[in-house]
């Protein structure tokens, strides 16, 4: 009776304590979820200071190219490609150079110019929406393609990289351009499936085999160049677009008798509208973003990831990566945090870590994206724009592991 009765009182103290650890747990998620959602608003204030400053400077420059006819050349050149995958886009519309601008300014990893570029053609095609708080087909195409852009030099990543000590820091070149051709490719194809566009046209197919062969071409050039050569490229290419572009747009006013100060301000207010209309956007996403994360729900799902691959009986040293891969899609710090984080705890030339790389320069931020650019024009309903732009991500991460073992085992 005496056995019994102590064996009643251990169960209710361990019960007891179990209970405890319980609540002490739970209360401590809570805390980090609340500091999390406070810490995510003001995160949302800094993006936004950050965003005041690069649109009112950058529409202002492109007002002066819009004056200057640069823009209207730009549509004439892509109006036969973009009749067929863009039917609802008038030939020779503003939005159509502005849409060229902002993917070569992607793909040369030029973001400080993509962005504001980018928000200004999707606030040309919103004025060709006929339901402005719906997303339109040409706005999805443009969003997915815009969030699953070609990479050709991403600086950032070597600048990583090299911060971390790595001798060859442009070592995930390739696999980075390789992956990063398989999202916008997944993106583009998912789209035109669920679009029907008309890829089998002829004017269409000669676009997409030309863009091929020239990038092709370009990949060619950059992969005989030494690390030492690309690296400088990649340094000097940068800038050198930036302000190639700026002298650009002010001699090309002044030729064509633009007055420059009077359009640049002009340009400039316009900035400063779009990037207040984008803080509620901003706030609602990056909170959600943080609340996840201090949830556990990452941790929880990497481990779950983990055990599957271990009964499949599969090389696990991917799994280490993919926290940079999950959290991608929701911000772009939290990714590249989880980048030096790999980089420092495997070693800068581990395979977690080149790995983790490759998918940071191969995959976008979407929701993110999807906030901002939706947001400006007041979009609430994006319709298959979320699920083929992370369609777009799954490809790209999936292309960063098979290439990834492809070349470094």
């Amino acid at each position: 009776m005496l056995n019994i009765l102590w064996l009643s009182f251990f169960l209710l103290a361990a019960g007891s304590a179990a209970w405890r650890w319980v609540i002490m747990h739970e209360a401590t998620v809570f805390v980090a979820m609340i500091d999390s959602l406070f810490a995510m608003a003001k995160l949302s204030v800094d993006v936004m200071l950050l965003l005041f400053g690069t649109l009112t400077l950058w529409l202002g420059f492109l007002r002066i190219a819009e004056k200057a006819g640069l823009v209207d050349l730009l549509s004439r050149w892509l109006s036969p490609l973009f009749q067929r995958l863009m039917p609802e886009v008038p030939p020779g519309h503003p939005a159509l150079g502005l849409i060229t601008m902002n993917f070569t300014a992607n793909a040369l990893g030029l973001d400080n110019a993509a962005t504001p570029i980018g928000l200004k053609a999707m606030r040309e095609l919103q004025s060709l929406n006929p339901a402005p708080e719906v997303a339109s087909n040409a706005q999805i195409l443009f969003l997915v393609l815009n969030a699953s852009s070609l990479t050709l030099l991403p600086v950032s990543i070597f600048m990583y990289r090299a911060q971390q000590g790595a001798a060859n820091p442009t070592l995930v070149f390739l696999p980075i351009l390789l992956a990063t051709m398989a999202s916008t490719l997944a993106g583009f194809l998912s789209v035109a499936v669920v679009q029907r566009l008309p890829l089998r046209n002829p004017t269409v197919l000669g676009w997409l085999l030309s863009g091929v062969l020239l990038l092709g071409g370009f990949i060619a050039v950059l992969y005989s160049l030494s690390s030492a050569a690309l690296a400088a490229l990649s340094a000097v290419l940068g800038n050198a677009m930036l302000f190639g572009l700026i002298l650009l747009f002010i001699l090309a006013g002044a030729w064509r008798r633009v007055p420059v100060y009077e359009a640049f301000v002009e340009g400039a207010r316009e900035g400063f509208e779009v990037a207040k209309n984008l803080l509620p956007y901003l706030v609602a996403m990056l909170c959600a973003v943080g609340m996840l994360r201090a949830s556990g729900a990452l941790d929880l799902l990497l481990g779950l990831i983990r055990s599957g691959v271990d009964v499949l009986g599969w090389d696990t040293r991917f799994v280490d990566a993919l926290p940079t891969a999950l959290v991608k899609p929701f911000s772009g710090s939290a990714a590249r945090a989880m980048l030096i984080e790999a980089m420092s705890t495997h070693g800068v030339d581990s395979f977690p870590a080149l790995l983790a790389a490759t998918v940071q320069g191969s995959t976008e931020t979407t929701f993110y994206v999807l906030a901002v650019y939706f947001g400006a024009v007041g979009i609430q309903r994006a319709r298959h724009a979320v699920v083929c732009a992370l369609l777009a991500d799954l490809a790209g991460v999936l292309a960063s592991i098979g290439v990834c073992y492809w070349l470094f085992g």
